[in-house]
């Protein structure tokens, strides 16, 4: 449905004196209401029914913590590769490790604050915090907290306008409202997730929040992946989904011309309609690939702990150490010692054991400080997350 724009164009002055018209969204809902043919319906419903196959799946993991530890991860370096960073899940993963990875190491600190602001978010929403500005924020301060974007104001609404492609607001795609609009602007989003002035479901705000959000582009830098990141809150905070198991960044990133036509289409011609069929295909999909690989790594792990139970002795110790790389896919003896509480040789004896079942390997070839890997396991993870 067309309700041509969706807000209306200030004329500000910007640096040089340049005017540029500014867009200033209005309110949520739409107005007029949303107009769901039966086909937008059927999406919807779909997309339904694979948040409940996929909140239900979790329960099939022996221990969600070691999965989500990893998901966290992969969803943190996809959404930054939309940023345009080349870091892969395995560069961070040799970043935690202290060791060097194969990108430059800014590119793998904007994921590994991202990581950090997906946790704080979510805790603060387990402890009970409602999903408000002011947790938008602090997930924002810390996504800007080390490295390039930390003299970009964390955890601050912009002061200054800014714009979205070309050299200057004067020749941008797009941009976004004045600074003084901010405020207003995310109060109201602010209201519109608290179901004011009308309940909303989850699915549908979710959908036209995300667009709320990146049209109003309150920040300076890391826009895209905060509003990226307030899809999944909101899902764990009205308990859709008890955990953070959904992330939209890999289709985002694999239709990412669409998905940037169909914001812009939101913009210029109120077509929230296309959005959100396009945005219940995107959580139908990414749903269920979660639910295949959540199945998959369950299976990978009874098949391997199964394998390692029949190596008789030892095999207590090589359990501890499989648990951990579980965990964390990427390890070496010391970082297995911290984890687990085994002495060094032990922990040694217990990958001997597990390379030789082929469950884990060595890749850097040196007789110290050496980094194994749980292969399957990282490669299930690192699926899609080639960089651009």
């Amino acid at each position: 449905m067309k309700r041509e724009h969706t807000g209306q164009y200030r004329v500000v002055s910007t640096v040089g004196g340049e005017a540029v018209r500014a867009f200033v969204p209005g309110p949520l809902p739409p107005e007029p209401p949303l107009r769901l043919d039966p086909a937008v319906r059927e999406s919807l419903d779909q997309a339904l029914l694979a948040l409940g196959r996929l909140d239900s799946v979790s329960t099939l993991l022996p221990d969600r913590n070691l999965f989500l530890y990893s998901y966290v991860r992969k969803e943190a370096v996809l959404s930054s590769q939309i940023e345009g960073t080349q870091s892969s899940l395995s560069d961070l993963l040799l970043f935690e490790l202290d060791e060097a990875p194969g990108v430059p190491v800014d590119d793998v600190i904007e994921v590994s604050n991202h990581v950090a602001a997906l946790e704080h978010g979510l805790k603060r929403i387990r402890e009970g915090f409602p999903l408000s500005n002011r947790l938008i924020r602090e997930v924002h301060q810390i996504l800007l907290a080390r490295g390039r974007g930390a003299e970009r104001l964390p955890g601050e609404f912009r002061r200054s306008q800014n714009w979205i492609g070309g050299s200057r607001p004067g020749n941008a795609v797009f941009v976004p409202p004045p600074a003084d609009a901010v405020p207003e602007c995310m109060g109201r989003l602010e209201k519109f997730l608290h179901d004011e002035p009308e309940h909303t479901p989850t699915l549908v705000k979710a959908a036209l929040a995300h667009v709320q959000f990146e049209t109003i582009h309150p920040f300076l830098d890391g826009n895209g992946r905060v509003g990226r990141s307030l899809i999944t809150l909101l899902f764990c905070a009205e308990s859709v989904l008890r955990e953070p198991l959904l992330y939209l960044s890999l289709f985002f990133k694999e239709r990412r011309q669409r998905y940037y036509e169909l914001l812009t289409l939101v913009r210029t011609d109120g077509d929230w309609e296309a959005w959100l069929d396009f945005f219940a295909q995107a959580v139908r999909d990414t749903a269920a690939s979660a639910v295949e690989t959540a199945r998959s790594i369950a299976e990978l792990f009874r098949g391997d702990r199964d394998h390692i139970r029949h190596i008789g002795r030892g095999s207590g110790s090589a359990l501890q150490v499989h648990e951990a790389l579980a965990e964390r896919p990427l390890a070496t003896v010391g970082s297995l010692v911290e984890a687990t509480g085994l002495s060094a040789p032990t922990a040694g004896k217990a990958l001997e054991s597990l390379e030789q079942l082929g469950i884990v390997r060595e890749i850097t070839g040196r007789r110290r400080s050496r980094v194994y890997v749980y292969g399957q396991y990282l490669d299930m993870l690192n699926k899609g997350t080639e960089p651009l």
